[in-house]
């Protein structure tokens, strides 16, 4: 990530309330999925949660590189 890309992250962050709530969400779904994935065995219904996990997790990061990409051009 380049200097630039920090800076405009940053700024989102302090001044898009969208891309804020993406931001938070995807450290929330980072660490449940760490918790996950530091289990030795899942049961069905915990596998069914990572894969959940990992897909709002990849969305939220796709509309944050929207937002991004958008800012950028």
């Amino acid at each position: 990530m380049e200097e630039n890309d920090t800076n405009l992250i940053q700024q989102l962050f302090d001044g898009n309330p969208r891309f804020r709530m993406l931001f938070e969400e995807h450290a929330l779904l980072e660490k449940d999925l760490r918790n996950l994935d530091q289990k030795s065995f899942l049961t069905v219904d915990e596998e069914v949660e990572r894969k959940k996990v990992q897909k709002l997790k990849l969305a939220g990061k796709d509309e944050m590189d929207r937002i991004l990409r958008t800012l950028r051009t």
